[in-house]
């Protein structure tokens, strides 16, 4: 996942001040020099570097931090709103507006533009009610058009394309088209290339003149790092650049062009792409990624996350079930599913404070949803609705471990999670309003594990 390493070394290098008393210019700046490191290994560009971890210096010796009370919390809170500051400190808005607007989609050859157009139509036709026109204006990389067709299709938006004629002409026509069906929004995708050449910049300047864009979005892979700053600089140069968009965020990438373009090239990051799905896209908050890159989680982006995917009557009627303690494999399949519709399971977890300081969550494997699905599809439907019926039958569970291809032991595996998860709701439905209140504690505080009565306590201390 984006910004795995960063991650891990700021947080070992928050560690060596948390919990002192007090802190000594000298445990700054030893704290100082493992950021600067992780920063410059996450290839984020020297003189943004530099300028941050100057800035973090400076404000750390400060006499309220030195000798206040929680030094560590400051210091933290310090390199918290500096990530911030250094990514755009506010979100970005795409200028909108009531008649046509028109977004110009720019970038190189690679980067997922095509794919970026479409997913950005689809968010912005969900989100604030526009009528999306997808416009086809590569003209020159195989199958661009087709591509767009495609992913047009999928998402039930109109494409403009009109072959392999000048691109001029195409956004030209694709205009009046939009005017005369009452589109609201065009998103024209233009050519890239494997490298920006004189060529390809006249092109572009040249459809900018004709549509006179209300937005010029580059889009550039987040995995190309500080290079992506130069890509960034080069196109502002030659157009009125009015913001990025950074895909492949879920890749391998070390997070260098998240945290250097906005400073050094001066173009505001507006989105993110964070996985291959055309619904996988998000507004990028600069707040809301620095609490992340420090481990903090993001529960926020989780909630609007659960709250687009997951209908409210939907989780309404499944938590009901959950309480009753008539929970079944039916059930678990439909939260598998809602699960599902949400995106890879460890980057939900990662949303969690301080689920990224554990190491098993990049070992989640998504297949283990699909193994569990298809697990469930293997057994009857009186299995499903009566697990006690697979409980005491190991006949039972080496017919659905053959059926589904998988193996007893995860058979075994899942009927144990499903007899723990409805002990956890009995449980739970039979707290009060105040055990509630601490059992949600313990959790937003990181303590897991459920508080054992003193029956429970006496009895495990028997064992």
């Amino acid at each position: 996942m984006a910004f795995e390493n960063l991650t891990s070394r700021f947080q070992m290098a928050l560690r060596r001040i948390s919990g002192k008393a007090r802190l000594t210019e000298n445990d700054i700046d030893q704290m100082m020099r493992e950021v600067r490191l992780s920063l410059l290994e996450a290839d984020v560009n020297y003189k943004v570097v530099k300028e941050f971890t100057d800035e973090v210096k400076k404000l750390a010796y400060g006499e309220k931090i030195l000798k206040g009370l929680n030094p560590g919390q400051q210091v933290v809170k310090i390199v918290n709103d500096e990530l911030t500051k250094l990514m755009g400190e506010s979100t970005s808005e795409l200028n909108l507006k009531n008649d046509i607007t028109i977004i110009l989609m720019v970038g190189l050859q690679g980067a997922g533009k095509t794919t970026t157009a479409a997913k950005l139509a689809n968010l912005v036709r969900k989100t604030h009610n526009k009528k999306p026109l997808l416009v086809a204006a590569d003209i020159y990389r195989p199958a661009a058009i087709e591509q767009l067709e495609t992913v047009g299709k999928q998402l039930e938006i109109d494409v403009f394309s009109m072959g392999q004629i000048e691109p001029e002409k195409i956004v030209k026509k694709a205009l009046e088209h939009a005017k005369d069906n009452e589109f609201d929004l065009v998103i024209i995708d233009t050519a890239g290339r494997l490298h920006i050449d004189d060529e390809m910049m006249d092109e572009i300047k040249n459809i900018e003149r004709i549509t006179r864009p209300h937005e010029v979005l580059l889009t550039v892979d987040a995995m190309t790092g500080q290079d992506a700053v130069n890509v960034a600089k080069t196109f502002n140069e030659a157009l009125s650049l009015t913001g990025c968009i950074l895909t492949k965020l879920d890749g391998d990438t070390r997070g260098g062009a998240a945290l250097s373009i906005r400073r050094v090239a001066e173009v505001p990051i507006k989105f993110a792409g964070t996985g291959e799905k055309l619904n996988e896209i998000e507004v990028f908050h600069p707040e809301r990624m620095a609490s992340r890159i420090l481990g903090m989680g993001d529960v926020v982006s989780l909630i609007e996350k659960a709250t687009e995917e997951i209908d409210e009557a939907e989780a309404m009627s499944m938590m009901e079930k959950m309480m009753s303690g008539n929970f079944n494999y039916n059930d678990l399949l439909k939260q598998m599913k809602m699960i599902k519709r949400m995106g890879k399971f460890s980057g939900i977890l990662k949303m969690l404070p301080g689920m990224s300081q554990m190491a098993d969550v990049d070992k989640v494997d998504d297949k283990q949803l699909v193994y569990i699905e298809a697990i469930i599809s293997s057994m009857t439907k009186e299995e499903r609705k009566n697990p006690d019926l697979i409980n005491k039958s190991s006949s039972r569970r080496n017919r659905i471990a053959r059926g589904s291809g998988r193996n007893t032991t995860e058979v075994n595996r899942l009927v144990s999670m499903l007899e723990k998860q409805q002990k956890m709701m009995q449980r739970m439905s039979g707290m009060n309003p105040k055990a509630m209140g601490q059992m949600t504690e313990n959790i937003s505080q990181g303590n897991f594990q459920p508080k054992l009565s003193r029956a429970e306590r006496r009895r495990k201390n028997k064992k």
